[in-house]
């Protein structure tokens, strides 16, 4: 995200109009929101708002595309050593649960997006996202020795998927008995389980 004092006076209302909304949809859930309830905390009258956003459907978009993390991901897993797939994968996987871990607000907005909207921004998130992170795991399938997947598509989809799965899982199972019973290596074990499957090699 560019820097707010690079920003002009309607991109920096817009953000302060998403950082409003983020915070209400965190303590009360988007539904609970109002419009009005968004103004107050950005600020600003709530026709103000109405310049920039026809609605809170819209804020809610914009936030799921301007606030996702490949912006601060993608950088990092570009980055990642690894001198095999699965070294690399391995890192990967680790720089990405770090990254998330360290601002928990997307997985809840994830979790917002999927249960109040059925997946229903989905396709514009990734119209933004696709093209930047898809040429990733194209350039992955290349060089990187071997990998069964051929398609950039399923192996984007696998991999976020992967993760995506670590952190809902992550957050029913904290604090249970389960949580108890887990290894103490569990995120490796996890990817482990990603890269090699479940069933042993025949004998």
């Amino acid at each position: 995200m560019p820097k707010k004092e690079n920003l002009k006076k309607g991109e920096t209302t817009r953000l302060a109009v998403e950082d409003a909304a983020i915070s209400l949809f965190m303590e009360q859930g988007y539904h609970a929101t109002s419009m009005r309830q968004i103004a107050e905390r950005a600020g600003l009258a709530l026709g103000g708002i109405y310049n920039h956003f026809s609605g809170k459907d819209e804020i809610f978009e914009a936030i799921i595309i301007d606030k996702h993390p490949y912006k601060r991901i993608l950088p990092l897993i570009m980055e990642t050593p690894g001198e095999t797939a699965e070294e690399f994968l391995r890192n990967a996987f680790k720089v990405t649960v770090t990254e998330l871990g360290n601002n928990p607000i997307y997985m809840k907005l994830m979790m917002i997006e999927m249960v109040e909207f059925n997946g229903r921004h989905g396709a514009s998130m990734l119209k933004e996202i696709a093209p930047k992170v898809l040429p990733m795991f194209e350039q992955m399938l290349k060089v990187r020795k071997g990998l069964r997947i051929a398609s950039p598509a399923m192996f984007l989809r696998s991999f976020f998927g992967m993760i995506i799965s670590y952190f809902i899982t992550e957050m029913i199972t904290a604090n249970s008995v389960i949580s108890n019973l887990m290894p103490k290596d569990a995120a490796d074990v996890y990817i482990d389980m990603y890269l090699h499957g479940v069933l042993k090699e025949p004998a």
